[in-house]
């Protein structure tokens, strides 16, 4: 009998003796704090507190001293007390002695935390930008979305990384342009408040995409102030941005608006004429049971021209120059319309409910010419790629902590509805922009994504396992409008990703980590029908051994040994409509980090990654993953509030890497150096950016392409590049209020 009432107390946490403490933290301007760090120095007992400031710490009483310390802010003493516990920090210096290396799975977010603070974003490419390792190439007038690179991937527009912002994914399946494509320029980068990474298969909560990793940008949740700010640059270059605070120090209540505009003709003989349009608001409110309501809304409207991927052959004979082009009537527009819902509501003290939903109404069109006149001598290889897609869905995730003398669980189930649907995708040969000349491919995408996971985390002592499962089904739908006859065709299938992952936390300065689990990505919906539902979910399977440590105060090193096996895919080529088997391939690395802060306003940081890529079926020598990059690095030094200046010198290096498959054609490598300084004024901050700082001369994304040109009798292949921008100056103003 006695058995038996032990598993009822812990499957239902009711402990009487337990003597848990809960509280709530807050800043001056009544936003939650997160990853708190909450420690009772007579039980030696410490705690963290969650995305909304909420805590809980075992083996305290009433009287109990509490020290509370938090990245940014002032360190502070709260004595517990009887009444409500909501204890506030008040800003200060940035002190890496403060990080604690928090007993959680992500506990290597603290790196984002920390470059976030020393290093703010001031643009959508920097956002990625700050996923150690994560790379991005920008090569369609900087309307497209970027190409990016991770663990040996070349993800393309986002393949093999799930990208989500406050809960809404980025990444669009069966996208006309390529599988996974994720377009992040409608986040505008001031409003940006955190940044959660992990890399590899190891999340339950990540599904499609998250092979090489996930990323998840949030939002702040209300401003610490109003601003305006405006930025001009070389290349008739203007940006201006501004964001509004609506309800000043309202406790309960937080609204703002954002809003960007930016101009650009970019380095190019052919103009850019870019322009992007981005507004933003967010609204929210805390109800009597601290349940928390917000409501997001946003709009975004973008347009380009630009010179394309030029072929190296006409630089080297002085054709054109390197920011020439070959058709300067390449470009496209975009928009997308945001609508997202969350709301978090305790249940009980241990138990609490997280759902949301969002809508999504895009529209997309894209000029491009690659191989010129390969295909079509007379009127060129022009193709259109548009689609108009809604994107619909919903969350949901149950939490519930039971936490015990000796073991502390959580459980996380969590359930999800995705739907994607497409009207007229299209591809098209077409000429100047204007005059279609061939319909290649032309029909209605209909993808829906049903999915479940278990995450449950048990704390034993030092250790931390955390075994999980998820399942999803997918269903996918293809309406070909270029068939004789109607007809929908459809394939659906279900998969199963287990996951288990081991932390042992020695102290809050060391801890060793051991990942695994598998993965996936989906295939294209045109790719699925056309190979009869073979292959539709090509699983990944990786592991990771590292360990994140403190040796001194000031000094945080993370480190990591990875491998990661990809499964036979077919690949949908957007741009020329066909399906290319690409087979399996493996990827082992290893990742370095360092983090160090020299003074109370200096910060230097440095990651190294390195990685062997290959296709496991080929003969060596013809096994090499085109693009795949073999080790990078980044890293730079940074001051904050010296003397009112603020600002930063920065690198980043990409060494040479295989174009093709036996590597007898290579993508030169780069290294480039960034600067920025700022100088605060009362109200005023005045601001200079560079990027190229040494004028370096690079290419920003490489192809191995066959191509003719139009006085050409045979075609060549060959690098085909997008010039990295020459030395670039830009300085700006912003006001406080």
């Amino acid at each position: 009998m006695k058995k038996y009432i032990l598993i009822f107390l812990v499957l239902f946490g009711l402990n009487a003796f337990s003597q848990i403490q809960k509280g709530f933290v807050i800043d001056e301007n009544g936003k939650p704090i997160e990853n708190a760090t909450i420690t009772n120095p007579k039980s030696n007992t410490h705690s963290h507190t969650d995305e909304i400031g909420n805590f809980s710490i075992d083996k305290s009483n009433v009287g109990d001293v509490l020290n509370v310390s938090a990245l940014g802010h002032k360190k502070t003493d709260y004595t517990i007390t009887d009444s409500e516990r909501t204890i506030l920090m008040e800003s200060g210096s940035f002190k890496l002695e403060e990080v604690v290396i928090q007993s959680k799975i992500a506990a290597i977010n603290v790196i984002s935390k920390i470059d976030l603070e020393t290093t703010p974003v001031n643009s959508s490419q920097e956002i990625l930008r700050k996923v150690p390792g994560l790379f991005i190439g920008q090569h369609a007038g900087g309307g497209k979305a970027e190409q990016i690179f991770l663990r040996g991937f070349d993800i393309d527009h986002g393949t093999d990384i799930a990208i989500n912002v406050d809960g809404m994914p980025v990444n669009m399946v069966s996208h006309a342009h390529g599988q996974g494509y994720a377009d992040l320029h409608f986040v505008i980068p001031e409003t940006v408040d955190k940044i959660d990474f992990g890399k590899g298969t190891y999340y339950a909560s990540k599904g499609d995409f998250a092979t090489a990793g996930y990323v998840d940008f949030g939002t702040k949740e209300k401003l610490d102030f109003s601003s305006i700010g405006v930025e001009v640059g070389q290349f008739n270059t203007f940006r201006t941005v501004g964001l509004f605070d609506l309800l000043g120090s309202n406790k309960k209540q937080s609204a703002y608006i954002a809003t960007e505009y930016i101009l650009t003709d970019g380095p190019f003989v052919s103009p850019q004429n870019f322009n992007r349009i981005n507004l933003f608001g967010k609204y929210s409110f805390v109800l009597e049971d601290n349940s928390r309501f917000s409501i997001i809304a946003s709009r975004f409207t973008s347009k380009w021209d630009t010179s394309g991927q030029i072929p190296q052959r006409l630089v080297d004979d002085g054709t054109i120059s390197r920011f020439g082009s070959v058709d300067d009537t390449e470009g496209g527009a975009t928009s997308r319309s945001n609508f997202y819902v969350s709301f978090r509501k305790p249940i009980d003290e241990n138990t609490f409910l997280k759902a949301s939903t969002f809508y999504s109404n895009y529209k997309f069109e894209l000029f491009s010419n690659f191989t010129f006149f390969l295909e079509d001598p007379v009127n060129g290889d022009q193709i259109k790629q548009i689609e108009y897609r809604n994107l619909y869905g919903i969350n949901a995730e149950l939490n519930k902590n039971i936490n015990k003398e000796s073991v502390d669980l959580l459980f996380q189930l969590g359930f999800g509805v995705r739907n994607d649907a497409t009207t007229n995708t299209e591809l098209s040969h077409t000429l100047n922009r204007i005059t279609t000349l061939e319909t290649i491919k032309l029909g209605d995408i209909d993808e829906s994504n049903v999915f479940s996971y278990l995450n449950t985390e048990i704390r034993l002592g030092k250790w931390l396992i955390n075994p999980a499962v998820r399942l999803d089904y997918f269903k996918f739908g293809y309406q070909d409008k270029l068939a004789g006859n109607y007809m929908t065709q459809t394939e659906s299938q279900v998969k199963v990703s287990p996951k288990m992952n081991v932390a042992y936390s020695q102290n809050n300065d060391l801890q060793f980590y051991f990942k695994t689990g598998m993965g996936f990505h989906s295939n294209d919906a045109r790719v699925v029908i056309a190979n009869n539902g073979d292959e539709i979910l090509p699983k990944a399977i990786g592991t990771d051994i590292g360990t994140i440590w403190k040796p001194f105060p000031r000094l945080i090193v993370n480190s990591a040994l990875w491998y990661l096996y990809l499964q036979q895919e077919f690949v949908y080529v957007g741009d020329a409509g066909v399906v290319e088997p690409r087979g399996e391939t493996s990827r082992a690395g290893f990742d370095l980090g360092i983090r160090y802060q020299l003074s109370n306003y200096f910060f230097f940081n440095f990651d190294a990654n390195y990685t062997h890529a290959r296709s496991i079926n080929e003969p060596n020598g013809q096994n090499y993953i085109p693009l795949a990059p073999d080790f990078t690095s980044t890293g730079g030094l940074s001051f904050q509030n010296w003397k009112k200046f603020s600002g930063g010198l920065r690198y980043r290096y990409m060494d040479d890497r295989p174009a093709n498959e036996n590597n007898s054609i290579v993508a030169k490598g780069y290294f480039i150096t960034d600067f920025n300084v700022n100088y605060t004024f009362k109200k005023i901050v005045f601001g200079v950016t560079v990027e190229n700082l040494f004028n370096s001369e690079w290419n920003e994304t490489q192809f191995a392409t066959e191509s003719r040109l139009k006085n050409e009798t045979a075609s060549v292949e060959e690098i085909h590049f997008t010039p990295g921008a020459p030395f670039f100056l830009k300085v700006g103003v912003l006001y406080k209020f």
